[in-house]
């Protein structure tokens, strides 16, 4: 499947070693190397952590296709509504290739 079709829209990325990107699209190509722009990371915590989850600004952003796992749009109203600060979860693993 192309991703070209999601180019200009808000997109979240999980990536080979479990990290969660999410920014607007600006290129990508056929080996899945990916352009975002305005791109935060997003660090969420364990529920057994005292610290917030966060949301590092990293800006613009380029992924090689090694390391896309995963790529969707996203629901900009359902996110915007989300305090990310407040969120909890399990570490998501990296992937294993073998």
């Amino acid at each position: 499947m192309s991703l070209q079709p999601f180019v200009n829209k808000k997109v979240l990325i999980l990536t080979a070693d479990g990290r969660t990107l999410v920014g607007l699209l600006l290129s990508c190509d056929q080996l899945t190397n990916l352009v975002l722009g305005a791109t935060v990371e997003r660090v969420i915590r364990p529920p057994d952590d005292d610290e917030p989850s966060a949301e590092v600004s990293h800006g613009l952003y380029v992924i090689r296709g090694e390391n896309v796992a995963v790529c969707g749009l996203v629901d900009e109203e359902l996110d915007a509504s989300i305090d990310w600060e407040k969120v909890r979860g399990s570490v998501i693993g990296g992937v294993g290739h073998s």
